[in-house]
């Protein structure tokens, strides 16, 4: 069975990477994509790499009946035009902040509120990997922020299996490439201003910390970079155990929770050059690795992901969700695996 889909919002950098992996989608035919600023223009317009995708840019404003719509816009609009979207597709998948969170009070506290908020207990968090079960039959999924992907992903078999209890002291450092910032940019996106950069950008306070904080039932302290890379976060967590762990007790947990995961790969200290988790080795792809090491001298645990911000932490984690959903191979549309070697992601 073919799905029609679209996207709304396809001039974006996630935009563009929605209307790749759909084109390469054996079980999704795209309808759709929208743009304000680009209507009539054709997808290779703004995107070279589809420039032989056959379709042009229409007016969001004019939605098509189609399967699964998603909505690559900024934070603030899908809240604003959900009854459209619904209207239009039995199942919308939507990859800003608007339903990712479970309350309105999380939103006043790190949003700026939310116009409706009685659709909150009805979204689904777009993880598979943290939310598979949920997701088979979901009709309003919230694909999750990059940051707290690369975060959550790293940290989850801890709690899963038991090795954290959720009152440890954990203090995560993420450092992301510049396209987390979109195709809009800004003065600090600009090249003469980015290059070279390890720059701290959300040193407290970065939203992220939200989910984060929702979805391990733990409080993290939270500081993001940005660095000279396009594609990718990694996220160095820093965790001070109660009780001593072993190496035996990290093996454990993390097979436990991802020996069986298509997209998960542990990476934890073996042999070559690519020792630990590492953006550019997962460019492109919706793959993520985690790893771990023991500093016991400082009873510290450090923890590492890392995955391609607009894969893995948007349109990856997105198709991914949709093929559950509609019950599809959870891998279709998803098996490029990168390239090596590979210049700057």
């Amino acid at each position: 069975m073919t799905y029609t889909a679209s996207v709304v919002g396809g001039t974006g950098f996630t935009g563009g990477e929605l209307l790749r992996l759909l084109a390469g989608h054996s079980e999704f035919e795209i309808e759709q994509a929208t743009s304000r600023s680009k209507e009539n223009k054709t997808i290779g317009h703004s995107h070279p790499n589809l420039r032989g995708l056959d379709l042009r840019f229409s007016d969001p404003e004019d939605l098509e009946s189609v399967d699964v719509l998603f909505a690559a816009t900024p934070h603030g609009v899908s809240m604003e035009r959900i009854d459209d979207f619904r209207d239009a597709a039995d199942t919308v998948v939507d990859l800003s902040a608007d339903f990712r969170l479970d309350s309105e009070a999380q939103y006043d506290e790190w949003y700026d509120g939310h116009s409706r908020p009685e659709l909150l207990e009805t979204s689904e968090y777009a993880l598979p990997e943290l939310n598979r079960e949920n997701l088979e039959g979901a009709d309003l999924i919230a694909s999750g922020g990059c940051n707290a992907t690369a975060t959550i992903l790293g940290l989850l078999p801890l709690f899963e299996h038991g090795v954290l209890a959720g009152d440890e002291r954990i203090v995560v450092d993420v450092k992301v490439g510049s396209s987390e910032g979109g195709a809009g940019g800004g003065p600090a996106s600009s090249h003469p201003e980015r290059s070279g950069v390890v720059r701290p950008y959300a040193p407290t306070g970065h939203r992220h910390e939200a989910e984060i904080e929702q979805f391990l039932g733990a409080g993290v302290s939270f500081t993001a970079h940005s660095v000279d890379m396009i594609r990718g976060a990694s996220a160095t967590a820093h965790v001070f155990p109660d009780e001593p762990v072993s190496k035996g007790d990290l093996w454990g947990a993390y097979r436990g929770s991802y020996e069986d995961e298509p997209f998960v790969e542990l990476v934890a200290g073996g042999g070559g050059v690519y020792r630990y988790p590492e953006p550019k080795a997962v460019a492109g792809t919706n793959r993520a690795e985690v790893g771990f090491e023991l500093d016991p001298g400082n009873e510290r645990l450090v923890v590492f992901s890392a995955i391609d911000n607009m894969m893995k932490g948007s349109a990856g984690q997105a198709v991914h969700a949709a093929n559950i959903a509609l019950g599809i191979d959870e891998t279709a549309g998803l098996q490029f695996q990168g390239l090596h070697p590979v210049g700057a992601p």
